[in-house]
């Protein structure tokens, strides 16, 4: 019998704006003029979730006739994306994936993308250009540098170098604060500065930020100016992102025949939810493409942020033990998903509040499909990347809560253990698990040497905060590590998945 030869591959050809008519008949292309693009966005931190989510709403715009919302993009660490980005025009290609297959498009809403260490001047030449209206944020928690508490700026080397030379600002607070100062002299009115980090209330995190940067600069004058003349919405963003792959690139080369030096892949499901609080600066039309506008984002931050981060966070720790390496692997296991559907509808959702226009128990459901996606697997090591700062953020708030109210929450515990235990550096096969941490070189001598006994991290660790003197709790986290080590974490998960009551204490 004979085998017909693979299909040749195709030609490849380079993305640039010259390119873009050789590209679509099998792609998605821009349509509108992109020299009528002009720079009124300025984000600072572009990477791929920005690019699969507010550079998507924006070219959506430019297609819609809108072309006063170019974007000019920063990047803050390291300078890949500008490299990749600067041959292309800022073009790239997205790739959707859902459950019936992918489906691209070429974006074309980045006009340009700067890189923060390296060319400072012209980054805060774009934040002081008459033209920049916006300027929005995913630099993640940590790039606030601001202590949530109090309020005040974290005394690091980033902050302290800010302050020593405010016109090579190595942080975002600190750009925009130079920024700002500099508009301020030329008589330039203020942009609005629109968070989509997953902080709470993240309008009013870089709003106390940005003050506090101000303070300490000893310019009163500055601080006065942006508490009462610079607006700060706050958002929820929601789109799940994971890392590009080789798979991904294959599909844009082999497929598309497109020369792409970064694409992105995403999931179809897109939400943005804007607090329409943008002061005297001129806000963009953002409600003509699926943007929802709203009073109040409190409702919808606290959705995402405790049933898909929270999820996510559970997930990825226990998921990891377990032996998973990604989100889909992990969901085929029944134990895992019923651990999360549980850990959901029993323990998270009952302390919501209401939201306008959600079906908290659908919401749930389309979750864990979803984290389901087998066209979008997504690392379960990036799901635990910097585990100190998400498990305070997205797991602790609804343990707090459940203790309080004296709502079941052993679910909860049981994500807070296997945190404990994860930073130990192994599953449990032991085999080594590579952990991204800032905190790590601290916290994992603290959880080696404690072994099964979480009292080191909990009450050392500056995380957990008032529930580090609960007692209880932390005889609850050591009821767990005693009970992995004993039975093994699958045993130990399925005993408290399908515990009789679910508000009686789980056995010893």
């Amino acid at each position: 019998m004979s085998v017909a030869p693979p299909a040749a591959p195709r030609a490849l050809r380079s993305l640039s704006t010259e390119t873009l008519d050789q590209h679509a008949a099998r792609v998605r292309v821009p349509t509108y003029d992109r020299t009528r693009l002009q720079p009124a966005v300025v984000h600072l931190g572009v990477g791929a979730f920005h690019r699969a989510h507010q550079a998507v709403y924006f070219d959506e715009l430019a297609e819609r006739g809108l072309s006063d919302w170019g974007i000019v993009g920063v990047a803050m660490r390291r300078p890949d994306m500008r490299d990749a980005l600067a041959p292309q025009d800022g073009l790239y290609t997205l790739v959707e994936r859902g459950t019936d297959g992918d489906r691209a498009r070429i974006v074309g809403s980045i006009l340009d993308v700067l890189h923060a260490p390296s060319e400072p001047g012209r980054v805060l030449d774009a934040l002081t250009d008459a033209r920049t209206k916006l300027v929005t944020i995913t630099v993640t928690g940590v790039g606030y540098h601001v202590d949530a508490q109090t309020g005040e700026l974290v005394d690091d080397e980033e902050t302290r170098a800010d302050l020593a030379h405010p016109d090579a600002p190595r942080t975002a607070i600190g750009f925009l604060t130079e920024a700002l100062a500099r508009r301020r002299a030329a008589g330039l009115a203020p942009f609005a500065v629109l968070s989509c980090d997953n902080v709470p209330e993240n309008g009013r995190t870089a709003r106390a930020a940005v003050l506090a940067m101000a303070r300490r600069r000893g310019d009163e004058e500055l601080a006065t100016h942006v508490a009462r003349e610079v607006a700060f919405p706050s958002s929820m963003v929601d789109r799940i992102t994971p890392a590009t792959t080789d798979d991904v690139r294959a599909t844009v080369t082999d497929d598309l025949g497109i020369d792409d030096r970064w694409p992105v892949a995403t999931e179809p499901f897109s939400q943005w939810i804007v607090e329409d609080r943008f002061g005297d600066a001129e806000r963009p039309p953002l409600e003509r493409v699926g943007v929802q506008l709203t009073g109040d984002v409190t409702s919808y931050e606290l959705m995402k942020k405790r049933l898909l981060n929270g999820s996510h966070v559970a997930l990825g720790f226990v998921g990891s033990l377990l032996g998973h390496r990604d989100t889909v692997e992990a969901l085929r296991d029944p134990l895992v998903r019923a651990y999360l559907a549980r850990l959901m509808a029993d323990e998270v959702a009952p302390a919501l509040p209401s939201v306008p226009g959600i079906d908290l128990t659908e919401y749930q459901a389309t979750l864990l499909d979803r984290f389901a996606n087998a066209r979008m697997p997504d690392q379960l090591i990036r799901l635990c990347r910097r585990g100190s700062s998400k498990v305070p953020a997205h797991l602790l708030p609804s343990l707090t809560e459940a203790r309080t109210a004296g709502r079941p929450h052993e679910l909860l515990t049981l994500a807070a253990a296997a945190w404990v235990r994860y930073l130990q550096g192994v599953d449990i096969k032991g085999n080594e698990i590579p952990i991204q941490d800032p905190r790590l070189d601290e916290l994992q001598p603290l959880a080696r040497e404690a072994g099964s006994d979480p009292e080191p991290v909990i009450t050392e660790s500056n995380v957990f905060g008032w529930l580090a003197d609960d007692p209880l709790l932390v005889e609850s986290v050591r009821r767990v590590l005693a009970r992995l080590d004993a039975d093994g974490l699958r045993a130990t998960v399925d005993a408290y998945v399908h515990a009789s009551d679910p508000r009686s204490p789980i056995p010893a």
